[in-house]
């Protein structure tokens, strides 16, 4: 039996025991798919991260990702917590660099800093957002998160599906009242939410405009339906299809665009993602997510 070193990061966030916790497992040669999944059921985290010589020597590693369920294509708190972990495992404190990682949707870009705080990491988007067909009822999914037809919505803002690998119902509504008081109907959710490959079904990504924090630009709560559902406390992926549904109801300028959102407040697991678009012409050009990462323990993995 082979020893195995493995990390845990907290990521989205620049403080430990807050952000969306990430198990990373070094050195994976040997592991098949089976065994993967059983060490991702065993951490029981939403998500942990296996890390394998890349197919391509150019690239640093090949990333897969796993729920306790099953392998996840692409996500964002996996990519910025691998990379950081990568960096800072480096044999020359390489806390700064941009590489290549290797998931299953493609390779990802990278870049990772060091300043004075924790270490942060961004992507490029590996697929940009693509809107796909949606038609529910303001009233049928007001009822699925415990809200009124009416706050489902704001300005122009109306609900929509959106992916970058991994499909989003984005749900507008009204304040951070509303957001306050979601209960996510899990039972519910399933009868109308969309299926998008692989038996994935579309997550819910309820966002409003009201923010605690005055420099964010978006509030957000994610809540992943299943058996058992459960609320994320900070979601790249989900960050990377609500590009384009800011580009889509906002119609921002050409140009560098920047926003900071905040998500995992009714958690108590307070996160920053820092989506940035690239506008030309009216279009999406390219996208990057981007966060810290805090290291909070390690171990050796008997498996």
């Amino acid at each position: 039996m082979k020893s195995r070193k493995y990390l845990v990061y907290d990521v989205f966030t620049d403080t430990a025991l807050a952000g969306n916790p990430l198990g990373v497992v070094l050195d994976c040669e040997g592991l098949d798919t089976a065994a993967m999944q059983a060490i991702a059921r065993e951490f029981n985290l939403s998500e942990s991260v296996f890390i394998l010589p890349p197919d391509n020597p150019r690239h640093r590693a090949r990333v897969r990702i796993f729920t306790p369920d099953y392998e996840m294509p692409f996500a964002g708190h996996p990519t910025v917590g691998s990379a950081v972990a990568l960096a800072e495992q480096a044999a020359n404190d390489g806390t700064a660099g941009m590489f290549v990682l290797e998931e299953n949707i493609g390779p990802v870009r990278c870049a990772v800093t060091k300043g004075g705080g924790a270490t942060f990491a961004e992507f490029d988007l590996p697929k940009l957002p693509q809107q796909l067909d949606l038609s529910i009822d303001a009233a049928v999914l007001g009822a699925a998160l415990g809200l009124s037809p009416h706050e489902i919505g704001f300005e122009n803002h109306r609900p929509s599906l959106w992916s970058a690998g991994v499909p989003y119902v984005t749900v507008p509504v009204a304040n951070l009242d509303a957001a306050a008081r979601i209960r996510f109907d899990n039972n519910a959710w399933m009868d109308l939410a969309p299926s998008k490959g692989e038996g994935i079904v579309a997550s819910a990504y309820a966002y409003c405009r009201e923010t605690v924090h005055h420099d964010s630009a978006f509030h957000a709560r994610m809540f992943v339906p299943g058996n058992p559902s459960y609320e994320d406390p900070a979601t790249g992926s989900a960050a990377a299809a609500f590009a384009g549904t800011i580009l889509h109801f906002d119609e921002p300028v050409d140009g560098l665009q920047r926003y900071w959102i905040e998500q995992g407040i009714e958690m108590g697991r307070p996160s920053r993602l820092r989506l940035e678009v690239d506008v030309e012409s009216g279009k999406m050009a390219g996208a990057r997510i981007g966060g810290n990462a805090v290291k909070v323990a390690e171990g050796v993995l008997f498996a």
